[in-house]
């Protein structure tokens, strides 16, 4: 059959589907909203720090496509801004119908409004004893009924939701873009499966992180902001000492954005909205901000008392990407790790779904080396995971603790020439793009 299922349509998704695809395996992708790229559609943030290193990887190692789009929508290249170089901000209005219709081009089955609830489970043919067996996957089953069966599965459901985690360990349901109201809750294969999902921590010990940003109508804001913001692409606005809460800094999942200045100053980013880079900000001091007395939250709707908790549904892999103790699924993005970022996301995704064309065909599922930042880091994330103060940390090219530990091991560069180098010695070259099945 060579059918690969793809769970979940954030980027991760969408680049897992992809990549199997190029590797000639048929290929049905099931988001359960009736929007593709998910929290993409939120961010738009790409090529920041190492992650401009993470794309030209990914690129020359044949998975340029998605990056492609990117950097076609961006309406901001090179922007610097507090903590953060040569950044390009994608229009999140314009990415989804894009890539939407790029996948569908390729022959991708895309199929929105289609939540996946449940699997059945057989007999796996590998060990030789009971103790030995692991689980595989027959189907999975929709929330209409319908029955998805399939060769390898790979889950890219994320890790936000259902709406109990955000009234449990948030501030309650803020109507984030992934509509759990609408849609339905995030179900997870692999708790469906059987096996135990991890959760992240904060440093207080909670469970989870805030999402880091919102989205607010550029329009409600001064004509002196939105002028600085459709020129530069950012504006940094101090805060006066009253409004400054340090300790908001803490709930952030995007630790690479926890610094003093976004505690000191709102930061604005233009993605076609104005992106405020904080979890959440109470709407009437947000307007007692010069030039922001009629701003208006779009994404969540409540952006003035929450947003959405991430990392309470991470799954136990391999750094092939596949998962434990089943023996015919694979995942990416959040559902791989306490991974940050689209970038981060492509690269998980990525990997989970050429590894899915090789598996059908019987080849040894490739495990990026660590002499590659896409390799390094999923190796690390999932060294530290297995540590207490590792379910604390966010992992990112684009900051904190792993941007450091690129730099330490050379590993980050904007040199493209020396990118591509890398690929030609580990063998790589444009190994996304080959034809397996």
């Amino acid at each position: 059959m060579n059918r690969v299922i793809v769970i979940g349509g954030g980027w991760s998704g969408c680049a897992a589907s992809l990549a199997a695809k190029k590797a000639g395996a048929d290929v049905v992708l099931v988001e359960k909203t009736d929007l593709l790229l998910g929290l993409g559609n939120v961010g738009g943030i790409m090529r920041n720090n190492g992650r401009y290193t993470a794309a030209e990887e990914n690129i020359a190692l044949g998975a340029g496509e998605l990056f492609a789009i990117t950097d076609a929508l961006s309406r901001h290249k090179n922007v610097d801004f507090p903590g953060h170089r040569h950044a390009s901000l994608y229009d999140v209005i314009k990415v989804e119908p894009h890539v939407r219709r790029f996948l569908e081009e390729q022959g991708i089955e895309i199929h929105t409004i289609a939540r996946a609830i449940d699997v059945e489970l057989q007999a796996s043919s590998a060990g030789s004893s009971a103790q030995e067996q692991k689980k595989c996957l027959k189907s999975i089953t929709l929330a209409d009924g319908t029955i998805l069966e399939g060769d390898f599965f790979v889950e890219c459901t994320g890790s936000t939701g259902p709406m109990g985690n955000c009234l449990t360990y948030g501030n309650g349901c803020c109507m984030c873009i992934l509509r759990c109201p609408s849609f339905g809750p995030r179900v997870s294969i692999t708790q469906k499966a059987g096996l135990n999902d991890i959760m992240g921590q904060r440093k207080d010990g909670a469970f989870g992180a805030f999402s880091g940003s919102g989205k607010l109508e550029k329009e409600s804001l001064s004509s002196e902001i939105q002028r600085e913001l459709n020129e530069k692409g950012v504006a940094i606005i101090p805060l006066p000492p009253e409004q400054i809460t340090k300790e908001k800094l803490d709930l952030k999942v995007c630790q690479q954005y926890a610094l003093e200045e976004f505690a000191d100053n709102i930061v604005l980013l233009d993605t076609g909205y104005a992106k405020i880079m904080t979890p959440f900000f109470p709407l009437e001091k947000l307007r007692r901000v010069p030039g922001m007395e009629n701003a208006r939250y779009i994404d969540p709707y409540a952006g003035g008392k929450g947003n959405s908790i991430r990392y309470l549904s991470v799954a136990e892999r391999e750094n092939n990407m596949m998962v434990d103790g089943i023996e015919n699924l694979l995942c990416g993005g959040e559902k791989s790790g306490l991974f940050v970022g689209h970038t981060e996301a492509i690269t998980t995704g990525t990997l989970a779904g050429y590894n899915a064309a090789r598996l059908i065909k019987g080849m040894r599922p490739l495990e990026l080396p660590p002499q590659l930042a896409l390799g390094d880091i999923i190796s690390y994330a999932n060294e530290k995971i297995k540590t207490k103060d590792g379910l604390m940390k966010r992992y990112t090219f684009a900051g904190a603790e792993y941007f450091e530990r690129m730099k330490e091991k050379g590993l980050y560069t904007t040199d493209k020439k020396t990118i591509q180098k890398r690929a030609k010695k580990y063998d790589l070259a444009n190994i996304y793009k080959e034809k397996i099945l």
